[in-house]
C-alpha cells in the first residue's frame, strides 16, 4: 500500500505540466499548438524566449527532484520504490494526466530525479550534455547522449543496481520520446539550438 501511494504521488508530481502552465502565464493558451508542439524548455525557448524557457527548465528539474523525495518518504526509504519513483515521475512528465496523457520528453524531469537518486552520476552526464550542445547545437542529440551516460555512471560509481536500472529505463524512454528528432537528425533537418520558429 505504501509503495502504491508513493508511486502515485511521484507520478502526479511528475505530471504537472510546467511548460504548459508557464506558456499560459506568458500569454500562450496552448504551447502544444506552437513550434514543435512540445511542452519542454526547448520549445518555449524557440517560441517565447529565454525567461519562459528557464522557468520551465527549473520547474521540470525541481518536480523530478521532489517526486523522488516524495517516493522515498512515502515508500519508507525502500530502494526499489525510490528507484521506481524516479521512473514514474518521468512517465508522468511524458504522459501527463492533466494533458490527456500527452506531455514532454522527460529530459529535465529525469535530470531532477537523478540529481536526487544518483547525483554523482548525473553531474558528468550534464557535462556531456553541455559539450554536445556546444559542439553540435542539437539539444535532442545532447539529451539522448546524456541520458545514456547516467546508468553507466551509476554502475561505475557503485550505486545500487536498481538505481542504475531505473536510469537505464529512463534513458530508453528518452530515446523513445525523441524518435522524431532522431529521424530528423538522420535526414539533416533537425533544428539547431537558437533557431526561432514562428507560431
Amino acid at each position: 500500500m505504501r509503495a502504491t501511494l508513493a508511486l502515485a504521488a511521484a507520478y502526479l508530481v511528475g505530471a504537472v505540466p510546467v511548460g504548459y502552465l508557464v506558456a499560459r502565464a506568458f500569454g500562450v493558451s496552448d504551447i502544444r499548438r506552437h513550434g514543435s508542439g512540445n511542452i519542454g524548455a526547448t520549445n518555449l525557448l524557440r517560441t517565447l524566449g529565454r525567461l519562459p524557457a528557464v522557468l520551465t527548465l527549473l520547474g521540470d528539474v525541481l518536480k523530478g527532484f521532489a517526486a523522488v523525495s516524495l517516493a522515498t518518504v512515502l515508500g519508507g526509504g525502500v530502494a526499489i520504490v525510490t528507484a521506481a519513483g524516479a521512473l514514474v515521475a518521468v512517465v508522468g512528465n511524458c504522459w501527463s494526466l492533466f494533458l490527456g496523457f500527452r506531455g514532454g520528453k522527460g529530459v529535465a524531469t529525469g535530470l531532477g530525479a537523478f540529481l536526487n537518486l544518483v547525483p554523482l552520476a548525473t553531474l558528468p552526464a550534464g557535462l556531456v550534455w553541455l559539450a554536445v550542445t556546444a559542439t553540435f547545437r542539437f539539444v535532442s542529440l545532447a539529451s539522448i547522449t546524456a541520458a545514456l551516460c547516467v546508468p553507466v555512471g551509476a554502475l561505475l560509481l557503485g550505486y545500487p543496481p536498481v538505481f542504475a536500472l531505473s536510469a537505464l529505463a529512463v534513458g530508453a524512454l528518452v530515446i523513445l520520446r525523441h524518435r522524431d528528432n532522431i529521424a530528423r537528425l538522420v535526414s539533416g533537418t533537425e533544428r539547431r539550438l537558437g533557431k526561432r520558429v514562428a507560431g
